[in-house]
């Protein structure tokens, strides 16, 4: 059933996708990472739904439909699973839920990446776009895959700035206001001091 209730609001799933933290060996790590984020970055209604998963391709697929078609949410997050590695397999998963894809943000992703690390292009982040319209819904999710480190989540979503606080490289999140426009969602309003969201001056809604 969709848990959605208020049209403006934001429903965000998000998923970190690793065997060890699912299993209790090591405490997660990305979700709480995300959470702090959007809480600086968004300034409209938002909520999340939050899941904890192995690197099993059928789970993560199982939950990429369940947040998306069963709970109504408008974007989700991955962050895990997304490397060379025999079980990294999100990517896969990920594909496999889509309708389309929208490569420019794995594209961005690495670019971001690689600014610090030249093994970002070990990196198969994908992002995709989920359609429902099966009668009872018609309505789309975006759904991308993050890195799994707290700093590399900040940065591929904020983008990468000089000492003096000039942005460099673009992140991605910059963009993805727009996208949930286009697609049909909720407008998003976000905190410009943490990224400024980007939209062509006929998608400008006036302030409320």
């Amino acid at each position: 059933m969709n848990t959605k209730t208020d049209p403006d609001e934001l429903l965000i799933g998000l998923v970190s996708i690793s065997d060890r933290a699912s299993g209790g060996v090591y405490e997660d790590k990305g979700i709480p990472a995300l959470q702090e984020w959007f809480g600086a970055a968004l300034a409209s209604p938002w909520r999340m739904e939050t899941r904890l998963i192995p690197d099993d391709r059928a789970q993560i697929e199982q939950t990429l439909i369940e947040l998306v078609d069963v709970v109504g949410c408008d974007l989700v997050l991955t962050t895990g699973g997304t490397g060379p590695s025999r079980r990294d397999v999100t990517p896969e998963a990920t594909l496999a839920v889509a309708t389309k894809e929208m490569p420019g943000f794995g594209e961005q992703m690495r670019q971001i990446s690689l600014q610090f690390v030249p093994t970002a292009i070990l990196s198969r982040q994908v992002a995709v776009i989920r359609e429902i319209n099966d009668g009872t819904a018609d309505r789309a999710a975006l759904i991308m895959n993050l890195p799994g480190q707290p700093k590399s989540i900040r940065e591929t979503l904020e983008g990468v700035r000089d000492a003096d606080g000039k942005q460099q490289v673009a992140g991605i999140f910059a963009a993805v206001p727009y996208c949930i426009d286009l697609i049909g969602g909720p407008y998003i309003e976000t905190n410009e001091a943490v990224c400024k969201a980007f939209r062509p001056k006929s998608a400008i809604r006036p302030p409320k």
